[in-house]
């Protein structure tokens, strides 16, 4: 599932991060597939809980995975994720709107006009 590469200068949760954002967006893990507790992939790897679980914790900040207690870890809903993250970068780009004390109409072309650049 996750290949550490130790002589790296990114940092283990990083990698662990990266890897598993990736293989959610290929679909090798699928939403609802659980992922190991914080406990054991640190076993596996021979890390620190505490760098699974900041890997996991970032992970289910940005909406890819959702971490339910006793019921453990699992895979988002895709459409749960790319939600939430489309979220979050709208809610960024209104604060710096209102921030820079442009009108909404402002920001709104702006965002329209980046939009079809993109």
């Amino acid at each position: 599932m996750i290949n550490l590469d130790k002589t790296s200068a990114t940092p283990p949760f990083e990698q662990i991060k990266l890897q598993l954002r990736e293989q959610i967006q290929a679909g090798s893990l699928v939403a609802g597939a659980h992922l190991p507790t914080v406990r054991k992939l640190a076993a596996e790897l021979g890390l620190a809980a505490g760098t699974v679980a900041r890997a996991y914790k970032e992970l289910e900040d940005a909406g890819f995975i959702v971490t339910r207690g006793r019921a453990g870890t699992t895979v988002a809903d895709g459409d749960d994720a790319v939600r939430q993250q489309a979220h979050a970068a709208a809610l960024a780009f209104a604060q710096q709107m209102k921030r820079l004390g442009l009108p909404w109409d402002e920001a709104a072309a702006l965002a329209h006009a980046a939009y079809l650049q993109s």
